[in-house]
């Protein structure tokens, strides 16, 4: 084991909560893989605490809720690291369907005393119109949410009405298995050419898969950054996702969005990257 001393800590950060998540051991040490996902979300922490920042100076209630939680490292460090200090405002909600993993982290939000924590055991879609989240969320976050947890994110930060949004996507093989299954209507348009060997299938459906993310969130009127999270030397699934709400509905997004969905035969999944210009 290759094990760092705490300079790779951040001021501020509760060490026993580094040690619960078992990203410390219990002496204080971090070893490589460690290191890697502390790593991840640090960096992820830079881009998210500046949003934080002007909400707080906005006024705003600070309702954060992370999607496909996990075993919320993402959660717990947003919170140790800023939530903590604040007084009255600013709630973190964690989102993961399986139960283990919400009884634990709900055994560590009381062993720490976090108070403004809430972890809730059902999927991302259900969190949309649950009663136990509020009406009005002011940022939403998905790291590596699984299945269509990343869309179903999306959706839920639209119709909450999120003012920014923060996602890492994963699991985006749903647009390449409808490529796959309409390749063959689709042979006499030379652009299928983009996809027609089946590796380029997996790669091209991935990335159009974060392209229609992107249009879709544009439509509604969030103004969409597209960056990487850390080197691919830590992880392969590196593409990070900023949003903030800046104006109104964009029909022209909406349309681009439609026309690239007919262009290659992906039709049937208009409701997937829904466009509603009356939200």
């Amino acid at each position: 084991m290759n094990n760092k001393p705490l300079e790779e800590i951040r001021d501020g950060q509760s060490i026993e909560l580094l040690k619960e998540l078992h990203i410390l051991t219990r002496d204080g040490k971090i070893n490589q893989d460690s290191r890697r996902k502390l790593k991840q979300v640090y960096h992820l922490y830079n881009f998210i605490e500046p949003l934080l920042k002007e909400l707080q100076e906005s006024g705003a209630d600070m309702n954060l809720v992370d999607h496909g939680a996990g075993k919320s490292y993402l959660g717990f460090i947003i919170y140790d690291l800023f939530y903590k200090s604040l007084k009255v405002k600013g709630h973190v909600y964690g989102i993961e369907t399986r139960e283990a993993l919400i009884q634990k982290s709900i055994d560590l939000q009381k062993k720490l005393d976090f108070k403004n924590m809430s972890f809730l055991n059902i999927s991302v879609a259900d969190s949309t119109f649950s009663k136990q989240v509020p009406e009005k969320i002011d940022i939403v976050t998905a790291l590596h949410a699984c299945d269509t947890a990343t869309d179903d994110a999306i959706h839920f930060a639209i119709t909450k009405k999120a003012k920014h949004i923060v996602l890492v996507p994963c699991c985006q093989a749903e647009i390449a298995t409808v490529l796959r299954k309409n390749k063959a209507q689709q042979l006499a348009n030379p652009i299928t050419e983009i996809w027609r060997h089946p590796i380029h299938t997996r790669e091209f459906g991935s990335h159009l898969t974060n392209v229609l993310r992107c249009l879709q969130l544009e439509s509604y009127g969030y103004q969409v950054t597209v960056t990487e999270l850390v080197g691919l030397e830590h992880s392969m699934k590196n593409e990070l996702i900023v949003a903030t709400k800046k104006e109104g509905p964009r029909k022209r997004a909406a349309d681009r969005l439609k026309m690239i969905l007919d262009e290659v035969g992906l039709s049937e999944l208009e409701n997937r990257f829904s466009t509603n210009l009356n939200s």
